[in-house]
This record gives C-alpha cells, structure tokens and sequence, in this order.
C-alpha cells in the first residue's frame, strides 16, 4: 500500500498555503519572552564548515558553558551539532550532559556512498559520544523510487546505532535528514516522512543545510502534519527538525507556531522539537533582552 493512503495524508498545495498564511497572520502579538526561551532551549548550535578545527569547536562549545555564568535564567541549547570526528571534543568540553553531542553522519551531506561506511561512521560516532545522530535519507534511492532500498539504509544504521549504544547502557537519538529542498514536492516530502519514520527514525529534519533550498514552511508544515498522522496511526511520537536558514527570532517564531498549531504543545519540548541553528542564538537573545547581543 502506498505510504500515503496507508497514513491518511495526502498534502494538497493549496491547503498548506492556506494553513501557512493563517499562521503567518496571527504571528503578531505571540513574540513573547517565554516563547522565545523556549525556542532557544530546543537550539542544536551547528558548526558544519570545511575549516572546523579542535579549538574553534572548543570556542563553541565554551560559548554554551558559559550561558550559565551570563544568561542564568536562559535554558542551555539541546545540544552543539557538529562533524562526527568532533564527537569526543564536545563530550569532553561541555559542562553539563543536558547539553548533548549531536553529529551528523552517513556521509553527510550526500549520503552518495557505501551503506558499509555509513553504518561505521555511526558506529564510530556513538563510540565518539554522540548522544544523537543526524543522518541523510538516501536520496539515490529515493528520487529513483527503490523505496525498500532507501527505508533499509535507515534501518540499518539504526540498528547498528541502537546496538552499539546499548553495549554502553545508553540510547542514542537517530534524526533522519529529508533534503526537502531537493524533494521539491508535498507530495515526495510526505511520503519521505512516513518512509524515515517507519524506518525508524526518531526525528525527522528538513535539510543539511547544504543544498539550495533547505527549511520553508510549506516543508515543515507538511512533515508536522505526517508525524502527527503517524502517531494517531501508530502512537509513536516523532519529533521534528527545522534546519538550514533559520537566522533570526522571527523565523524561529514562525516554525515554533507550524508545530504548535499542528502537533500541539505536547510537541513543543527539546525531546520533540529542534532548530539546527548557526546564527540564531544571537537573534533570540537580542529579542528576549530587546538590544543587540553578540553572545555567540
């Protein structure tokens, strides 16, 4: 049975715009302080560039220690997102385990390789410290609608993430990146989301951040309103991940707002809602402390 049909969800382009310009209409007047700290709290803080280097990691992740000494009221980011190599830097450097270890793998961004590599990289990761992992939907498959093939990708790297965390008496999160700017489609993104989740992944996230279009509303919209498909069919609840392009507080306002009004506020926790962020954190304090801030 088609993944759609079996879920109950078929995106229509012209309901998503319509749910989206009726978000956007009611924004004003929900920018709140308390908002705003919550959307910090569900911040993964991504460095992801060619030049990475041990000490401008450590540079960030010493910037989120140091939230506690200047921001004492603010909630920590969930997590610092960074190259997998990178792993044992955070775990090392971070004050506290709230703030998670999250990298990306399976060959990020593209995933164009041996399903043998990526499944080692996740290994390694996990050995390295990552508490969550961010991989890339095979997209060679999926665009060439071997969906079996695409599905068993995911399932394999998330057993092998699964077992190699339980060998060390933990969980590690799997988030399942969907590429949506390259899905193009409703359709295509809805039917990536029911297929990641299936799979088994625990998150599913928009982009790498890497490709042209990464996160819109029409792409998160459509993928809240197949988690939330999937949990009354299944009640498994999905979180989401809003990734590439999110720069200031008004963008985070906008996603948090497609989740809530989508998912419910049952959703809107760091367990159940990310933003995969480079340049955010500047923007939320700013609006919350109403002046520029230049913290991060």
């Amino acid at each position: 049975m088609d993944l759609l049909q079996k879920y109950g969800y078929t995106p229509s382009e012209e309901e998503v715009a319509a749910r989206i310009e009726a978000i956007a209409a009611n924004l004003n007047g929900l920018a709140t302080p308390e908002v705003f700290k919550k959307c910090f709290s569900f911040m993964d803080l991504t460095t992801l560039k060619p030049d990475d280097t041990v000490e401008s990691v450590c540079r960030l992740v010493d910037k989120a220690n140091r939230l506690a000494e200047e921001y004492p009221d603010y909630p920590l980011p969930a997590s610092i997102c960074v190259y997998p190599n990178f792993a044992p830097v955070v775990r090392d450097r971070r004050r506290s385990p709230e703030l998670h270890v999250t990298t990306v793998a399976s060959c990020f961004p593209s995933a164009q390789s041996f399903l043998e590599v990526k499944v080692l990289e996740c290994v390694m990761a996990v050995q390295g410290g990552a508490d969550e992992i961010d991989i890339v939907l095979a997209l060679n498959a999926f665009l060439a609608e071997d969906y079996a093939a695409a599905a068993r990708e995911i399932t394999v790297m998330k057993q092998a993430i699964d077992a190699e965390a339980a060998r060390q008496g933990r969980k590690v999160v799997l988030k399942v990146i969907l590429e949506t700017g390259l899905l193009v489609t409703p359709e295509r993104i809805a039917r990536a989301s029911f297929l990641a989740m299936e799979a088994g992944a625990d998150f599913i996230k928009t982009s790498t951040g890497k490709v042209e279009v990464n996160a819109t509303p029409t792409a998160a919209y459509v993928m809240c309103r197949c988690i939330k498909a999937f949990y009354e069919k299944t009640g498994v609840r999905v979180g989401f991940k809003a990734a590439g392009g999110i720069s200031n507080a008004q963008d985070a306002l906008t996603y948090y707002y497609i989740g809530a009004s989508v998912l419910g506020q049952e959703w809107m926790d760091k367990d159940h809602f990310r933003f995969g962020v480079s340049r955010l954190g500047n923007s939320l304090i700013s609006a919350i402390e109403q002046k520029t801030v230049k913290f991060f």
